[in-house]
């Protein structure tokens, strides 16, 4: 849902009033906060929590194969990426209420907002990627939307300065980060996540 919000406010920003975009920006993580809520009854007290070290994973389909190295573009649920879940989802429609009392009448709201669910829907991938590599790619993500938020206001030379400064201090992070998963994988020979912490 906040993919599918930051698409729409993306490449149709230009026709939506601020209204709308308001509705598209709160609503698809109010949607998400609501679905994870769902989520989490189901966990706990239908399905049943699973034994410590278990979790539910949802396999989308393989992303990369090359000999034994096949990362998946996969999800991986349990306690603790549920718990994350919910205050992504909880804390993100919260933010984005105030938001759209906040940017209201700001010429760039639509995109604002646009960049506001890029971010969160960045957040859910890095706390429910079943690899490390997909977990990296939601780093990145992370990295770029927090990149486009501090620069929003790219008019004031101070913003985008800031911006900048941002940008390559995670740049820094990003590096050494890929560096540890050549050596995880060199050494665990896997990226999967829930097998590096039993190797």
């Amino acid at each position: 849902l906040p993919l599918l919000g930051f698409m729409i406010l993306t490449f149709y920003r230009s026709k939506l009033n601020e209204r709308a975009a308001a509705i598209i920006g709160v609503g698809t993580i109010s949607l998400a906060a609501v679905i994870t809520a769902l989520i989490g009854y189901d966990f706990l007290y239908v399905s049943g929590i699973p034994r410590e070290g278990e979790g539910y994973t949802q396999h989308l389909w393989t992303w990369i194969a090359v000999g034994d190295f096949t990362p998946q573009i996969a999800f991986y649920l349990d306690g603790l990426s549920l718990t994350m879940l919910g205050i992504i989802t909880g804390v993100g429609a919260l933010i984005h209420l105030f938001a759209a009392g906040y940017m209201h009448g700001d010429a760039g709201f639509a995109r604002f907002f646009a960049y506001m669910n890029l971010f969160v829907f960045a957040m859910l991938v890095l706390v429910l990627a079943d690899n490390m590599l997909l977990l990296y790619m939601g780093w990145e993500g992370v990295g770029l939307a927090s990149y486009l938020l501090i620069g929003f206001w790219y008019q004031d030379p101070a913003n985008g300065a800031a911006a900048r400064k941002a940008f390559i201090v995670t740049r820094v992070g990003d590096t050494l980060m890929a560096i540890g998963l050549f050596i995880l994988f060199n050494q665990l020979h896997t990226l999967n996540i829930q097998d590096a912490m039993v190797a």
